[in-house]
């Protein structure tokens, strides 16, 4: 299993434009309901910073990936980061529920 975790921070103005096109990406997520992934979408504090999680369990291709909603959002946060993204890779230690 892998997980990664992205970070942006948004520009004010297009905090708004990023949450309605993480909202739209969720609901295709939902209609899909695609197995072997798990993925969260977090609004900081600040109401700029952005996170989001996604584990792909072993032997899955991401099927987000190929979602056009997906590649909105992309668009949309390209065009609205105030800082660079910053992806990470993690390893599970411990998790109740989560992954």
């Amino acid at each position: 299993m892998s997980v990664q975790m992205a970070q942006a921070k948004i520009k004010a103005e297009r905090a708004a434009d990023v949450q309605a096109a993480t909202e739209k990406m969720f609901a295709a997520i939902n209609a899909v309901q695609p197995d072997g992934i798990r993925y969260a979408s977090l609004l900081l504090d600040d109401g700029q910073t952005f996170v989001a999680v996604v584990q792909v369990d072993d032997g899955v291709e991401n099927p987000i990936q190929g979602l056009p909603e997906f590649r909105e959002l992309q668009e949309v946060v390209e065009g609205s980061r105030a800082t660079p993204t910053s992806v990470q890779s993690s390893r599970v230690v411990g998790s109740y529920r989560l992954f």
